[in-house]
């Protein structure tokens, strides 16, 4: 289109977006005066002649009138003022992407970067225009900008783009020359998952538009690509986790592949995905942390036929196993079957350890599992340090009158500040019945508390939901299959809380269907709901027998049902549960050369941000090379410390963290991560059109395909920025004023004659 506005309006569209119209003539009101006189003169005449307003005499008005204001608008010498680039005066910046998602032939023939060259190096006649006018100055790059010659070769080799970085390196390159704009030659793969809106308002305020050339092609058909890996940074060891895997394709819709899990090279799941109409589609992988230490998982889909990227069909992911040993206190109101069946389940479980409180008499605690004679001795914890202690928290048949208000409030915090788990169990004192309605507590359960009775005993028969047998704490077997056929078998539990309503952002895990005959026969009932609290998590199970799923009658001796549900369900609460010191990095497998961010988390034994701790950690890398870098406090957030580094070689990196505050330490951690050649370019490698587009448009420039830069050289002269001139535009001989007047005249001849009326 562009081709054919230019040759109707003698200028490209640049000079009309840019520049200033006006008048050159120094008579316009009397010009303008006499083309209404004579077109009302023509008009009088017409309706003179006619004697009557009809249709043909208003379209020959119409075509006369038109006729006199194209000549009228010619004889005021219309003109555009726009502001130009001085010939010789001006530098031009000239970005070429040399990342190796340019070394794909979208055409076949041909690569992106050799498209890009042959536009701009060598002896093209762009480059020539551009020459004429500007100095060039030539960039490669993929991370940050780097200057080159124009002759020189590329490799298209970079890992990894970064738009923002590069432009913003130009900029400040060139900024003490006159640079009339630059020139960004690229597919617009943008995967360094920086922000650019920082480098473009830069650009913006400096006044140097971009010019954004568009190499490749926007889509891809047929193509698969494993989009994103969400998968846990550390899992407890023994812990059944999910992993979730975002497939994306073009031209697959209806079709079933196969996704396949392995760790450490050894296939450890393989489970089938059906693509429908939409785009993209999850799948949960689940898997079992049986192996302590750091282990590489990689998630793979066999190229399909006519799949132009095969190398964006697997991705990796870093899990690390931890063999730690997680403590959790069970308070207890009265003798129930359940703390000797919770305790027999993880019984021999060394991750993790149950800690319980129980009132066997008025007045009368049983403490079970202490690791010390003074632990829990005055009861439940009355200080935020006692309790903290702990990273999960159970609460049985047990009323709210056992605490003090005090102790209600720690609780509420123990799973808002300081991030802990907390599961509620059901009971003769538990939920309403145990008064915990408009008390603290109430604020961290899942569910709506009902009325305050617990009289009517409820059987009901446990299913999974539909986000429950996704759930890796609720998997019963090896096999989705064999889970649901596992649940289907179970017992039927009792509750005296007959729950039916979550709270707003609750999930619910198991549901119970109610017996016949009894008060709550039709409707779902809440089992198992979970909610996120604040930094913590809340869970409710309102069941109050789950040992019948050992002691049943229909339950096999050897069957480990309850034992599973259990060490899952303990290991899922404290799964997420932060430390007093925690260690964070910003990717667990990077490329050599790509920066990594160390984050800790520093808070005192009270959960508070401790800032103006000495924070230290020390990077071994796969040589054995070791360095140490001091982490500085952000500020911004309470107990919160960065650094960065970046790996060099590849292989394993171990970082251990260790924070100090006033000459006592606080707290250490480890984590690890591992340098490897990642094909991060062959991720989201189609051309991205609207990030270019948003590039120019927010920076006062335009967007082209690299089939369509003959104008580039022209657009690029008519700059504000560097040295320029105002130039003036004529538009008075356009084409399109004589092709309108000779229609407009042609037309009014043609319809008279016509008409009888010549």
């Amino acid at each position: 289109m562009e081709p054919l506005f230019t040759f109707l309006f003698k200028y490209r569209p640049v000079v009309f977006e840019d520049g200033r119209f006006a008048f050159e003539t120094a008579w316009p009101s009397l010009v303008v005066l006499g083309s209404l006189a004579v077109a009302a003169l023509s008009a009088a005449a017409y309706l003179r002649q006619r004697g009557r307003l009809g249709r043909r005499v208003v379209l020959l008005v119409a075509l006369r009138t038109l006729a006199v204001a194209l000549v009228a608008f010619a004889l005021l010498r219309p003109v555009v003022r726009i502001s130009a680039a001085v010939p010789g005066e001006n530098f031009l910046a000239v970005l070429l992407d040399d990342s190796r998602s340019m070394r794909l032939a979208d055409d076949g023939e041909r690569s992106r970067g050799e498209r890009a060259l042959a536009d701009f190096t060598g002896d093209s006649q762009l480059l020539r225009r551009l020459q004429e006018r500007f100095t060039p100055r030539y960039y490669r790059f993929a991370g940050a900008a780097r200057r080159m010659e124009p002759a020189a070769p590329l490799a298209f080799d970079g890992r990894a783009s970064d738009l923002g970085a590069a432009l913003e390196r130009v900029r400040q390159d060139l900024a003490g020359v006159p640079l009339a704009g630059a020139v960004l030659v690229s597919d617009g793969a943008d995967n360094s998952g920086a922000e650019l809106t920082e480098p473009l308002l830069r650009l913006k305020a400096s006044g140097v538009p971009v010019y954004a050339v568009g190499v490749g092609d926007e889509r891809f058909e047929p193509d698969l690509e494993l989009a994103r890996v969400d998968a846990p940074d550390r899992v407890l060891a023994g812990s059944a986790f999910a992993v979730d895997v975002t497939v994306r394709q073009q031209g697959y819709e209806g079709r079933t592949v196969t996704l396949t899990a392995q760790r450490d090279g050894a296939i450890v799941a393989t489970q089938d995905v059906a693509f429908a109409a939409g785009p993209a589609t999850m799948a949960r992988v689940h898997l079992e942390a049986d192996a302590e230490g750091a282990h590489r998982y990689r998630f793979s889909i066999a190229p399909g036929e006519g799949e132009r990227i095969p190398e964006n069909n697997a991705r990796e992911a870093l899990v690390t196993v931890e063999d730690r040993r997680e403590k959790v206190l069970y308070v207890e109101g009265e003798p129930r079957w359940d703390v000797k069946f919770i305790r027999q389940a993880l019984a021999g479980d060394d991750n993790v350890h149950v800690v319980v409180l129980q009132r066997s008499a008025e007045n009368k605690l049983l403490r079970l599992g202490v690791e010390d004679p003074l632990e829990l001795v005055a009861g439940f914890p009355e200080t935020r340090e006692e309790l903290f202690a702990y990273r999960g928290l159970i609460l049985g048949s047990v009323e709210a009158d056992f605490f003090t208000a005090h102790q209600l409030e720690i609780v509420e915090e123990f799973v808002s500040q300081r991030g802990g788990g907390v599961l509620f169990l059901g009971g003769r004192r538990s939920f309403a019945a145990g008064g915990y309605a408009g008390t603290p507590i109430a604020a961290v359960l899942p569910v709506v508390l009902g009325e305050r009775t617990a009289e009517d005993v409820v059987e009901v028969r446990v299913q999974p939901t539909l986000e429950g047998q996704a759930h890796a704490a609720l998997r019963l077997a090896s096999s989705p299959e064999e889970s649901q056929a596992r649940w289907e078998t179970l017992p039927p539990l009792t509750t005296r809380h007959p729950l039916e309503r979550l709270k707003p952002g609750a999930s619910l895990l198991l549901a119970g269907t109610p017996a016949a005959g009894t008060s709550a026969a039709g409707g779902e009932l809440v089992v198992l709901a979970s909610q996120r609290y604040g930094r913590g998590r809340a869970a409710a199970l309102t069941v109050q027998d789950s040992w019948l799923w050992q002691m049943h009658a229909e339950v096999p001796l050897e069957d480990q049902t309850h034992e599973r549900f259990w060490r899952q369900t303990l290991r899922w609460l404290v799964s997420a549960v932060p430390r007093q010191v925690t260690l964070e990095t910003s990717a667990g497998l990077v490329a050599p050369g790509e920066p990594v961010t160390l984050r800790a988390d520093v808070r005192d034994a009270g959960y508070l941000g401790l800032n103006g701790a000495r924070v230290t950690a020390t990077v071994t890398d796969p040589l054995g090379g070791e360095r140490t870098l001091p982490l500085e406090w952000t500020v911004e957030n309470d107990g919160e410390y960065r650094a960065s580094f970046v790996p060099e070689h590849l292989g394993p990196y171990e970082v251990r963290l260790s924070a100090e505050h006033a000459g006592e330490t606080v707290g250490a951690d480890n984590a690890r991560l591992e340098a490897v050649d990642l094909p991060t370019e062959s991720f989201g490698a189609e051309m991205n059109a609207p990030l270019l587009r948003r590039i120019a448009e927010e920076t006062g420039g335009r967007f082209y395909r690299a089939g369509d830069v003959g104008g580039l050289a022209e657009d690029v002269r008519y700059t504000e920025s560097g040295k320029t001139v105002v130039e003036t535009a004529e538009l008075w001989d356009m084409p399109i004023v004589l092709l309108l007047l000779l229609g407009a005249l042609g037309g009014e001849w043609l319809l008279r004659r016509r008409w009888g009326l010549a």
